[in-house]
């Protein structure tokens, strides 16, 4: 089932993160660019998300494939969503390994908190 997180109504980009809901797992395709004028936003959207389908959720994954920018507010975001989650469920991030996001979580360390995976297939198998 496909669906939409509400996180449009207050973020600046016009596009809403698109949800898609498998079982066990949810995944979140996130915004092209994320910085401090969106993280925050992006945040509280995922949690809420997040907590929406606490019980049945074992797996959160943002998919960072789209993302063409994104600074420390985007590896920030990251960790707050891992620290945020409800117990029990587990986060992973699909990025392009030549793309901005995979270098950002890199250089900030997240990757060694979060898996980081270069493609969809390899994050919903984790």
């Amino acid at each position: 089932m496909s669906a939409f997180c509400q996180v449009s109504a207050v973020t600046p980009f016009s596009a809403p993160c698109r949800v898609l809901d498998l079982p066990g797992h949810t995944l979140l395709v996130l915004p092209s660019e994320i910085d401090l004028s969106n993280a925050p936003a992006l945040c509280s959207g995922v949690l809420a998300c997040a907590r929406a389908r606490a019980g049945r959720l074992e797996v959160l994954v943002l998919d960072l494939t789209r993302t063409d920018f994104m600074d420390s507010q985007g590896a920030r975001l990251v960790e707050d969503v891992r620290h945020g989650l409800p117990p029990g469920v587990r986060l992973r991030v699909v990025a392009t390994p030549d793309g901005v996001p995979y270098r950002v979580l890199e250089l900030t360390g997240v990757r060694r908190d979060v898996p980081v995976h270069g493609d969809l297939t390899g994050a919903l198998r984790a």
